[in-house]
């Protein structure tokens, strides 16, 4: 149970309006006002008849003057109206603030004249009130003559010059109160998100926050599974009377929905959320880690520095040169091995658009088709485009997945591998570059895929997967097996040193991908990559990190080491 309690800053929507201190006019006219905070005006006499009696008139005028304080959230103007402000300002701040209605109105009926007690005057509240909707109520003000010139009322301080002053009791703001008593919110009980072992998921941008007004999730897994955790549709917050000392919940003045709300189980791996959140600790950049189980396809962890949007399992980016993972599938498909000849020279020319390999580095003479995956080579794969088709890059990643709708069980970017439309486009492509995207989540897999030699979709929450979305194509043995060596080749004597020497004997790929269009164009860092002797695949994503192996392999060394820690 969440209740919002006492005082802050008040900010009510407030609403203008005219009333004529004399209550003698036959007729009322309805005041049509635009915008946010402003309701229709009624009539002061409930049957559209004036009062002859003066006094009835000016003690309504002074109920009227409180009443708008009041409606505009002024407590501390409607407190010197009464003859007890210090107990009326702490009470009407209370109540506005915990409630902080979006609209109030507040309307004085017609007074009557007691002999020796004032004059009694009944009052209709009605309040907008974010996530418990409109509440109204009934009560009624004494309002009694100060005493002598100066207008002090009983008590001796009330506002100076007041003729007449509002008797005020905690009642009186509403009838189901008494003294030590104050209105407030109290929110629905949600059920939570949980972890795969069942406790509560703590991983803000993928859980996602609550609306502190209205009680509604409107990020993450709390917006998108909001009537499963809250019990269905209905109110997310009701009105109640607490105690001012304890906030303990008095009396319930309205119900919120009735509905039980039952827990999301996602498969996040606390372990392994917690290594991968850890390694991001520190990072100036915007990162996310995603780590996979390749045999069931869970989705173990996905962190992100910072919160907030949830790049890991959503955002769409340029793979560079980790997507060498599925052209060399390709080239592998096409017959070639790992040991056949790969040339790397420093430049390759694709009409009249060059490119180049990161630091313009070259791999001498007799290197295989394995030293250019090792040290990522991007003028061997540009020039090994004519070995494929067209559609040849399209076709394979059809292996890995992309191409298709993953029902995950939240929001996900799956990828998009088009088929080329020219030879510069096909020959960026082999690279990772041009109109090939990615999310963290879909590098991730294809490390999965390497490990386990098929497509597993990906899944978050198995409860809300309708069907698992199956690659439309598949890996031969053999290319599966060659990938394999190759990633671990890019440990043990290519681009991916950071991981060497680590247990468990990491398989990766690195990548440094091109966005943007400054001269040098400015790079995002990569790398992929599984364990050999655990169900572990996972991508690191350095947004504007500069190079794969030099600056997202370091996050992905400090997130394996913490498994094993």
């Amino acid at each position: 149970m969440t209740l919002s309690r006492d005082p802050g800053d008040l900010s009510p929507s407030r609403r203008r309006r005219s009333r004529g201190p004399a209550i003698t006019a036959t007729v009322v006219a309805l005041a049509v006002l635009g915008g946010a905070g402003y309701w229709g005006y009624t009539t002061l006499s409930d049957d559209g008849e004036g009062t002859d009696d003066p006094r009835v008139a000016e003690a309504t005028a002074a109920l009227t003057a409180f009443l708008d304080a009041w409606e505009t959230g002024d407590a501390k103007r409607a407190a010197g109206l009464t003859d007890t402000p210090d107990n009326a300002e702490s009470l009407i701040k209370s109540v506005m603030t915990n409630l902080k209605p979006s609209r109030t109105q507040i309307e004085a009926g017609r007074g009557e004249r007691k002999a020796g007690q004032g004059v009694t005057i009944p009052f209709t509240v009605k309040m907008a009130i974010p996530g418990a909707g409109d509440y109204s109520w009934t009560s009624q003000a004494n309002v009694v003559e100060g005493k002598g010139a100066g207008g002090a009322g009983a008590s001796g301080k009330g506002q100076p010059g007041a003729k007449w002053q509002v008797e005020f009791t905690t009642q009186m703001v509403h009838p189901a109160m008494v003294p030590g008593q104050t209105l407030a919110l109290k929110s629905r009980e949600r059920a939570a998100v949980l972890d795969a072992n069942g406790e509560e998921l703590r991983a803000g941008s993928l859980v996602g926050v609550v609306d502190p007004k209205t009680g509604k999730g409107v990020s993450g897994l709390q917006a998108r599974y909001d009537k499963q955790l809250a019990g269905g549709g209905g109110q997310a917050k009701s009105v109640v009377v607490v105690a001012r000392e304890t906030g303990e919940v008095v009396k319930n003045l309205t119900s919120a929905g009735k509905g039980k709300g039952t827990p999301v189980r996602t498969t996040i791996d606390p372990e392994v959320q917690e290594a991968a959140a850890a390694a991001l600790e520190g990072v100036k950049k915007n990162a996310a880690i995603v780590a996979i189980d390749p045999e069931t396809g869970h989705i173990l962890a996905a962190a992100n520095m910072p919160g907030g949007m949830n790049r890991a399992l959503e955002g769409r980016y340029p793979p560079g040169s980790t997507f060498k993972v599925v052209t060399a599938a390709a080239l592998l498909q096409q017959g070639m091995k790992p040991s056949d000849r790969a040339d790397c020279p420093k430049f390759a020319e694709v009409n009249g658009q060059r490119f180049e390999n990161q630091d313009q580095f070259v791999l001498p003479s007799g290197s295989t088709f394995r030293d250019s995956f090792a040290h990522s080579c991007n003028t061997f794969f540009v020039n090994s485009r004519s070995k494929l088709p067209s559609s040849g890059l399209h076709d394979t990643a059809a292996a890995f997945g992309i191409g298709g709708t993953w029902d995950v069980g939240t929001l996900t970017y799956d990828g998009s591998v088009p088929v080329s439309n020219s030879d510069n486009d096909k020959a960026a492509g082999t690279i990772g570059q041009a109109r090939v995207q990615a999310s963290p989540l879909v590098m991730a897999s294809i490390a999965a895929t390497v490990k386990s030699g098929s497509f597993k979709q990906p899944v978050l929450i198995p409860d809300a997967v309708k069907k698992r979305y199956e690659a439309s194509a598949t890996l031969d043995a053999g290319v599966v097996d060659s990938l394999r060596d190759m990633m671990r080749a890019t440990v043990t004597q290519g681009a991916g040193k950071a991981l060497r020497g680590l247990s468990g004997e990491p398989h990766a790929k690195t990548g440094t991908a091109e966005f943007g269009s400054e001269t040098p164009p400015r790079t995002h860092a990569w790398m992929i990559g599984y364990q050999g002797d655990r169900n572990l695949a996972w991508s690191v994503l350095l947004e504007d990190g500069g190079s794969g192996g030099r600056d997202a392999g370091p996050i992905a060394a400090t997130f394996l080491e913490n498994l094993t820690r």
